[in-house]
């Protein structure tokens, strides 16, 4: 178990409903300072980000920075994470939008409605997990399933921010084709003032990732982006549009639709946005519990989560998670706990009433060019990299998730990446393979390795290792391999299996093991299990299959079985073998070399796979 999923048992008390209170104990005047600094840093970047994912979302731009008040105080308060932020994603703001204009105009009242109501239902299913206990269930998404829906993610947005980036007056859409088509044949309208405030964002930020990480990019780019839209706007007026001023006030009070209809109109948008938003966190959470030698509670985590959405929705906020650019800033910024995200977003409040007319100077292509750093940023291309280079499935897995995610839907993306991670493991389970094992007789120690050339195997007795579980979906294939496994050698009766890869038996595999077992012996043979792992051979014992296998053929370590097995062998014929394939074979003595012992002893050199 790793240290991030470890946690202590708890004991229920007020602390178990209410985490904070068990904070006490890390308070300090340090921590104090560093966690306020942490928190004055992290509410000074979300003033670009919130306004810009908010875009993203096709939400009025003040509800990204309302959404990083209320929800990210309830995480920090309910989290266990004492370094994970939460607010709008770009993720979830981008499953948001592709999911809600096919319901309702963008930036519409109706809109920002069924965005609530989809943060609440987020919330509900969050909380869920959490509470019964399911945070394991995120481990079904695959690390190649991860990287390629956020490099789809990375792509769509950096297609579908191409009209603000270059000022092309087409629809906003969130299909990639349509994105794609539209900007190719709007490009000649492309605006030269528009475009030169995007490049000035977008260098500002390329430049300042690349001098220092200790100040988030964002903000020097946007500072560039608004000093050249003014610049612009001077020389040629109103050529550069800009967000506009933001209202004076806190989160207003809301609520979601409680509507049969829209509530199961907008169950899979938030199915899909739940598990997205939960494997940000994981992955957020358990990258910064590692650097920080802390425990994460990751059912605690989505408690957290789930009240926040919910909570949230009551205050004006759209669907949250964790957030990557402001988890890693409030760790490198020197927060020790969570009261920096608390005061993060306490601070952003006061904030937002005083500063939020300042918005006046912000260019919507400022927006679009740090939203293109964004989407760059979610292309891991190193890891695109490794997962191309590990095989045909992994590329698969990839490509059907990129795909899915830009040619069909953005939400359903992770489904089809975990159904079909899902079905190649299935086909990789249930191909067991068989490979021959001898002992090498070029080492002293005779250790086993792949039977071939200059490694002769015993005339009476094969040995080969098994590689997979034998379960439902793997007897057919695992009979298939041992049927094959016994006519390369005709004359050899008795096979032993080395079940040391074994991890799993169901009913069904115990069956088998047993029905080859008699089908062996009906033929004058028998089926030895080797090196079998204890929660296998306690599956074994409590139906009653070690008895119908033989307890006598059933062996812990190898050196017992080959001790027991070459004993039971026809010793006139070991008598006249010269092999000496087993250390055992000693006591038999030396002999003349028989022609046909040998040649009927000769290796097959290449593992038995099961049916493909």
């Amino acid at each position: 178990m790793s240290q991030t999923d470890a946690v202590p048992a708890r004991r229920f008390g007020p602390a178990t409903i209410f985490p904070f209170l068990s904070w006490g104990p890390l308070f300090s005047g340090a921590q104090m300072r560093a966690d306020l600094l942490a928190g004055l840093t992290g509410a000074l970047v979300v003033l670009p980000q919130g306004v810009a994912f908010a875009t993203i979302a096709g939400m009025p731009p003040q509800y990204g920075l309302y959404a990083s008040i209320v929800p990210t105080v309830i995480a920090a308060l309910y989290g266990s994470s004492r370094h994970l932020v939460a607010g709008p994603s770009t993720t979830a703001s981008l499953v948001l939008f592709a999911s809600l204009t096919a319901f309702a105009t963008v930036g519409s009242q109706h809109y920002v409605e069924l965005a609530i109501t989809l943060a609440a239902m987020t919330g509900i299913m969050e909380l869920a997990l959490g509470v019964f206990r399911l945070g394991a269930l995120v481990n079904f998404i695959s690390h190649t399933v991860v990287v390629g829906y956020t490099a789809g993610v990375g792509i769509l947005i950096m297609t579908t921010q191409m009209r603000n980036f270059l000022g092309l007056h087409i629809p906003r859409t969130s299909v990639f084709v349509e994105a794609v088509i539209g900007t190719i044949r709007a490009a000649p309208t492309t605006s030269i003032e528009v475009t030169l405030v995007s490049l000035a964002t977008l260098a500002a930020g390329i430049i300042s990732r690349r001098l220092t990480s200790k100040v988030p990019y964002m903000i020097p780019a946007i500072l560039a982006g608004c000093f050249a839209g003014v610049i612009a706007n001077l020389i040629v007026p109103n050529s550069v549009s800009t967000v506009g001023a933001l209202p004076r006030s806190l989160p207003p009070l809301s609520a979601p639709s409680f509507d049969p209809a829209t509530l199961a109109m907008l169950l899979p948008t938030a199915l899909a946005i739940a598990i997205s938003a939960l494997n940000e966190v994981v992955s957020i959470g358990r990258a910064l519990a590692i650097r920080s030698e802390q425990r994460l509670d990751i059912n605690q985590e989505f408690i957290g989560q789930g009240l926040a959405n919910l909570i949230g929705s009551f205050f004006s906020g759209y669907v949250v998670s964790g957030s990557f650019n402001r988890s890693a800033l409030n760790y490198e910024s020197g927060a020790r706990t969570q009261v920096s995200a608390v005061s993060a977003g306490l601070i952003l409040a006061g904030v937002l009433v005083f500063a939020a007319p300042l918005a006046a100077y912000l260019p919507h292509a400022a927006m679009a060019a740090s939203l293109e750093l964004v989407g760059w940023s979610l292309v891991d291309r190193k890891s695109l990299r490794g997962i191309w280079r590990s095989g045909w499935a992994e590329r698969g897995v990839l490509l059907a998730t990129i795909g899915v995610a830009l040619f069909i839907q953005i939400q359903a993306a992770i489904l089809a990446g975990v159904a079909l991670s899902l079905v190649v493991y299935l086909y990789r389970t249930s191909n067991p393979q068989l490979r021959p094992r001898v002992p090498d007789p070029a080492d002293d120690g005779r250790k086993f390795v792949d039977a071939g050339p200059g490694k002769p195997e015993c005339p009476q007795f094969r040995l080969a290792r098994l590689d997979g579980s034998i379960y439902f979906g793997a007897v057919n294939s695992f009979r298939d391999a041992l049927n094959a496994f016994e006519r390369e050698r005709p004359a050899c009766k008795r096979f032993g299996v080395i079940m040391r890869g074994v991890n799993f038996i169901d009913l069904a595999g115990a069956e088998a093991l047993a029905i080859e077992t008699r089908r062996l012996r009906a033929n004058g043979g028998d089926l030895y299990l080797i090196n079998i792992k204890e929660r296998p051979l306690e599956y074994l014992e409590k139906g009653g299959y070690v008895d119908q296998i033989g307890r006598s053929n059933v062996f812990v370590t190898k050196t017992r079985a080959l001790t027991e097995i070459t004993a039971k062998l026809d010793h006139d014929i070991c008598s006249r073998c010269s092999l000496r394939v087993f250390k055992e074979c000693a006591r038999y003595g030396k002999a003349r070399p028989d022609e046909d012992v040998i040649a009927n002893a000769a290796p097959t050199g290449s593992p038995v796979p099961g049916q493909t």
